[in-house]
Order: C-alpha cells, then structure tokens, then sequence
C-alpha cells in the first residue's frame, strides 16, 4: 500500500534567502527586486551565483518578510508570497488575496514505492550537466503570452508547444505573461522546449547547471511590465531617423545601382531616412569590405546619401570562409565556433563556413575592429546584424563548441553578444546605435537592436502571423521590432494579388515600430549556394513604384501619414525607453479588466491612444473591430464615436486601414 506523508520544513534562512535541501537536491528561493521571487535548484548540490546570464542586478526589494514553522516556510516580497514545504513543493501567491498564481506539479509523491513524476526532474549528462524538466499545474482559465517571436498563428499560447531555440523566423525569449497576473522568466539559454498544455505547465532545458527562474506579481500587464524590463534591460532612446522610412532589397548590386534608388526618391520628393546594402557587397565572407570592383568608391556614396539625408545601413554577416583574410588570425585565437566532432563548417553557403564566436569577449572585440576599420571609419554607422542564430545546417547544438560552452548549452546567446559587440564599438565612439538583428534573446533590447521577424512568406496567411508575432515581442521587452514590408520570399511585382498584399503589409508597416521595406522579389537569377566562386544575384525591383500605379498612389500617401505620425511615436518611445512599456502592444496591456481582449490578436493598441485593426485577408474590404470596455472610441477617418464593449463592422477598401482614436484623441492623420 502506498501512502504519503508531508514530512517537517528542515531548511534554514540566511540573507533573506531559504536554503532547502534533501538527498539529491539544493534549493535557493529568494527576493529579487520589486514584487518578484527567484528560484534556483541543483542536483549538483552547488548553486552557481555567477550564473547570471543577461540578467541585470535589480533595484533593492522592499521589506521582506520570512517566517518559518515546521510544515513549511513562507517569504513574501511586495505582491508576491511563496512557500515551500517539507517535501520541497514551492506554491506562489498574490500576497493580498493569497490566491495561486503557480504551483509546482507533484504527481502524488508516493513513498514507499516509485514516484510517478517530481515536479523537479534531473538527469544527468555529464559531470554537473543535466537534462532538466520542471513542472507547474495547469489553469484551465489561464492565458500566456510572449515567449519571443514565433509565426505558429497563435495569440493565446495555452494548448501550445515552443521550441526553445534560434532560428530564421523563429526567435526563443523565455519570458511568459499570464492572465492571472504573472510575469515568469526562464533564466537559461539551453536549447529546450516549454509546453503549455492541458495536463501541465512543463519548461525543459537539454543542457544546464541548475534551475533558475523568476516569478512577477503586479496588478497590470504595465506593472509586471516594468519589474521584467527592469531586470533585464530596457532599449536606448530611439534615434528619431530611425522612426522613418527604410529602403532595401535583395540586393543593391553596385554603387551606382543604389545611389540612383536614392536619388529617385529624391527626385519623386518622397520621405525616405535609411536605404540598406544587403549581403555579399562583400569579397568574401570573413573579410567585412566592400567589393572594389562593384562599390569603387564607397566613402563618395556614403557622403553623397548623408548629403540627401539618407542613412547607410550595411550588412553584416558573422560567417567566415577559411580562405578569406581573417580566418587563420580568428581560428588561432578560438574567435571562430568549432565543432566538437569533425570538420569546423556549421552552414554552407557560397561554400563552407564557420562563425565568429559572439560569445568570446576578445573575439567580439577583433570582429568590431574589422568593421569599424573597412565601414564606420568611412561614415557607416548603422548595421544589419544578420544570421544571428546562427543560422546552421543541419541544427545540431550537440556538435557546436563556443566560448561559454556547448551549443547545446549556451547557444541561445549567440545573438546577445553579437548586437553587444557592435553596441559596444558604436559607444566607445560616442555614437548612438540602431543596428537590425535577425534574433534576440532575454536583454537584448539594451543593445540597441531593432528586431525583425526574418525571412517570411510574401502572403496572406504570413501577414496575420507576423501580427501576432509582433505582439508577443511586444511583451518580451523588444520595443523595436519590424517585418519585411511584403514579405521576403516569392513576391512579384508583376503580379495583382502580391499588389494588394503589399498595400495591406505598408498599411501594417506604418504602425510598426520601425517602417522597413525588404524583400527578395521575382524574377529570381540563377546560382548554386554550394559553389564557392558561385555570385549572389539581386531578385527584382522593389521600390515603392515597383508594384504598379494604385499601389504607387496609396504607398506613397502612407509614407506621408508616417511622417504625419512620427512626433507621436517618438514619444512613446522615449517612454518605452525610460519605463520599457512597449509602444505597438495587445489590447488587454491597457485593458486587462477587459476578459474580451485576451482573446484578440489581429487587433493592437499603437502607444496608448491609437487602435490599429489591420487587414489580413486576401480581397477583404471590410472587417470586425472590437473596441475594448473602459474607453470611448472615434473612427479615425469619418469621426463617429462609439462606446467600447462592442463588436462593429468597418469599411476597409484597398485604400483604408482600420484605426480608432481613444477617448476623444483626434491626432488628425488621415
């Protein structure tokens, strides 16, 4: 017969810190700033203290009360209760209500026989590595939010799955919001995987030290907000160029190809603050200079877009062919990813290729002497950071050795010391940055990285993810963040549903947070990626004229209401700066007594006085709105006011997107 018993609370408290053990396993739990509790827990029986990550050292908790009796000990910080009892099952509670906001699941802790599952599962790898599975209980009435950016099509996350890795078009931030009033941080960037589903709240790492996490409490999504951007970094202050409008493709071929681009928009007099040079400029990958023979005077174009008021945006890529110039130097000094079995190639491409090493401070360091000798040194001040997963093939983890440790590890740190390297180039020379990077993780938002959701589907059905995309990274401490107007991949001008797609995607792109045009459009040209001494052709036009007369008129009027819109976003911006409230998010981050709005992703508040209702659907021309309880609402266009709660229908021709005005704002954009 198998039975349980809760046996006696045997740990000890010592600096505002419980300290629990058993056979088998250290327990930390502990204040960490304001209204929030960490966990840590090793079978290893040490905590790692240094192993902080990208957390920042937060601001000093309140009072912090601890009390102790023989079932179990209780801590509470602000907002925030926990307690664990003898048996080591921690429960988290709102200190003024004491109802739960998340308990560890224990599958009926059986003695006497085999447990059928602890809620802290260890299994070894090596030496103190383990796999690690740690569970919480289900609410069947609970929603989460966040997690990075991922285009699964899913606005509540609850009945999900996702993957705890980089990759193009998928960027892991292990950060959750719940509905019960939540924040939780994952504190580990081992490849793994969180699951959200019916029978258990599980968060799995392959590889790692120990446990480690954060639980908010707060009475608002802001609230909670703010204690999550506090602890782990908020974005500079945007520079107000950057809040216009970006021109690039794949790709400006030479000098005078893009020059003329620039000199067009000049002469059409349409807004236009930064045009990109996208990849393989270049001789060769691991050189980071420009081709003299397409770009013969780069410093000449460079003075001349300046002249016009256009910022350079240069791609980079942190691959490095062994034949070009760098790779001895970097490979001699470890710089460079190396495998832990078999030849150094992670990704062919134009050949074979390995990466630099971004989580190498010294290899971080040569890296940025490189650039800042062959780009910044010539005017260019602004980057696109791009492969920052780094992007491999085949994605093994297991097989990849970096400075920190192995991929398997660590890896999802490799886009953090890739923008931390170039950030800290830019302010050793006083510069302010704003560099674009394909992949982010917990912090770097305080690297000045404007996050794009990489390379996406030129359709529809790639639009409507990408909104809601957008609105988790919104919830993950990105105030930044941008998509290929059009999408990347299969667009043709030519072509009259790519037409009206791009005109719904700019009408998006006006209230992102940074409005950026990119794409890889058809015709396509000829190449073999595996060829070495194979060239990187441009795929077709993709200028704002490119997509026939209509689109032209239209796109050409949202660059206009962009400008009209800018001294509106810059100040939300200085506020996302100052308190990290993102300036594009979900309906309920203002309306969260509204149980309606968690539930609503094709809808968004653009900072706190515009609702934008995008269309996402092919040949719509008109759509659903609902206007959230608590405020009054005024069509943008026509001026009707309406009372929130409800549901209406909008008119939405080719040449209109949906927005609202709250409470009687009349910002007078349209």
């Amino acid at each position: 017969m198998a039975y349980y018993v809760v046996p006696e609370f045997d740990g000890y408290v010592r600096n505002n810190r419980i300290i629990w053990e058993t056979a088998g396993e250290m327990v930390y739990l502990e204040p960490y700033g304001k209204d929030a509790l960490r966990f840590r827990a090793s079978k290893s029986l040490r905590i790692d203290e240094e192993l902080n990550w990208t957390l920042q050292a937060p601001e000093r908790a309140g009072h912090v009360q601890i009390d102790v009796d023989k079932e179990r000990a209780r801590i509470v910080n602000g907002k925030i209760t926990a307690t664990i009892t003898g048996d080591g099952t921690v429960t988290y509670y709102k200190t003024e209500t004491e109802e739960i906001l998340l308990q560890e699941y224990w599958i009926d802790g059986r003695v006497h026989t085999a447990p059928l599952r602890r809620a802290r599962e260890y299994r070894v790898t090596s030496g103190d590595r383990f796999q690690i599975s740690l569970y919480f209980k289900e609410d069947s009435g609970e929603h989460f939010y966040g997690m990075g950016q991922d285009a699964n099509d899913c606005f509540d996350l609850k009945g999900s799955t996702v993957e705890l890795l980089q990759k193009n078009g998928k960027c892991t931030i292990p950060y959750l919001y719940s509905s019960k009033g939540y924040g939780f941080i994952w504190n580990n960037p081992a490849v793994g995987r969180a699951e959200f589903v019916k029978n258990h709240t599980m968060w799995h790492a392959q590889c790692a030290k120990q446990i480690d996490y954060i639980v908010i409490a707060g009475d608002t999504p802001d609230e909670i907000n703010g204690h999550f951007t506090e602890i782990t970094g908020r974005a500079p202050m945007l520079p107000e160029w950057a809040a216009g409008f970006w021109q690039c493709k794949l790709r400006y071929e030479t000098q005078e190809e893009l020059l003329e681009v620039a000199r067009e928009y000049k002469r059409r007099n349409l807004p236009i603050s930064v045009i990109v040079i996208d990849y393989f400029h270049w001789t060769m990958q691991g050189e980071w200079k420009f081709d003299p023979e397409k770009w013969p005077d780069p410093k000449a174009m460079v003075d001349e877009l300046n002249e016009m008021g256009i910022k350079l945006m240069v791609s980079i890529w942190p691959t490095i062919d062994p034949r070009s110039e760098n790779y001895a130097y970097m490979m001699k000094h470890n710089y460079l990813l190396r495998c832990e079995k078999g030849v150094d190639v992670v990704f062919m491409f134009f050949g074979p290729q390995t990466y630099v090493d971004t989580t190498h401070p010294e290899g971080q360091k040569y890296f940025w002497s490189r650039v800042k000798k062959n780009y910044y040194d010539i005017g260019i001040k602004t980057f696109w950071l791009d492969e920052a997963e780094p992007e491999m093939r085949p994605y093994d983890y297991d097989n990849v050795r970096m400075y920190f440790g192995n991929g398997q590890e660590v890896s999802n740190l490799y886009c953090v010391g890739y923008a931390k390297a170039f950030y800290d180039g830019l302010k050793a020379e006083k510069e302010e940055v704003c560099n674009l990077v394909r992949c982010a993780w917990l912090g770097s938002q305080r690297y000045g990285v404007v996050l794009w959701s990489g390379d996406i589907a030129s359709t529809f059905d790639s639009l409507r993810k990408q909104l809601k995309a957008g609105l988790h990274v919104a919830l993950c401490g990105i105030p930044w963040w941008t998509t290929d107007i059009g999408g990347f991949i299969n667009g043709d001008p030519e072509d009259e549903e790519f037409r009206e797609l791009i005109v719904r995607w700019f009408q998006f792109g006006v209230f992102c947070p940074i409005f950026r045009l990119h794409g890889f459009r058809l015709p396509y040209p000829v190449r073999d990626i595996l060829n070495p001494d194979g060239y990187c052709g441009s795929g077709g036009p993709n200028e704002v004229w490119s997509f026939g007369e209509r689109a032209y008129r239209i796109i050409a009027d949202l660059l206009a209401l962009r400008e009209r819109l800018k001294p509106y976003l810059m100040k939300q911006m200085k506020i996302a700066s100052k308190t990290g409230r993102p300036v594009m998010r979900p309906l309920f981050y203002d309306f969260s007594k509204d149980r309606e709005t968690y539930q609503i992703g094709d809808e968004y508040m653009f900072g706190p006085d515009i609702l934008v209702a995008p269309i996402v659907e092919r040949q719509a021309v008109s759509r659903q709105v609902y206007l959230p309880a608590g405020a009054d609402w005024t069509d943008a266009y026509t001026g009707q006011r309406i009372k929130g709660g409800c549901r209406i229908k909008t008119d939405a021709p080719l040449e209109k997107i949906p927005v609202f005005y709250r409470d009687g704002k009349n910002l007078d954009l349209f």
